[in-house]
């Protein structure tokens, strides 16, 4: 299977993981994790815990974007296996974006998250030039 297929199906479990960091700090914040209101226990949140919330919206977005863009590649009837190291740089772009926006580093954070979707930009470049 080509490694773009594999970073799809890695990068499908980020926003989960960030879901459940959200949960630490959701219990760290408030001493309890309310799952009867989520969405409003979750909108109290300051903070880290409040960045990771924003990481974890910012990793469905970029999910879809990404999941459109293997199935434009694939569509065209460009080679995925020549998409290795794009793919592979653009899980390292979405691996570390979460990390800086925990951290509040929101320059770096936007100069990854330009990366990752320059990735994406490309590889719809090289589809559409097929």
């Amino acid at each position: 299977m080509p490694t773009i297929l594999f970073v799809l199906f890695a990068i499908s479990f980020l926003p989960i993981f960030l879901a459940w960091a959200g949960v630490y700090f959701r219990i760290r914040q408030f001493g309890t994790f309310d799952n009867y209101h989520p969405r409003q226990q979750q909108a109290a949140l300051v903070g880290a815990g409040a960045r990771v919330q924003g990481a974890q919206a910012n990793a469905w977005e970029s999910l879809t974007v990404f999941t459109m863009v293997c199935f434009i590649a694939f569509a065209s009837g460009l080679d995925l296996n020549q998409l290795d190291g794009v793919a592979l740089l653009y899980l390292a772009a979405r691996v570390l974006h979460p990390i800086l926006y925990i951290a509040n580093l929101a320059w770096f954070r936007s100069a990854i998250y330009a990366v990752g979707m320059g990735c994406c930009l490309y590889i719809v470049y090289l589809a559409a030039s097929q």
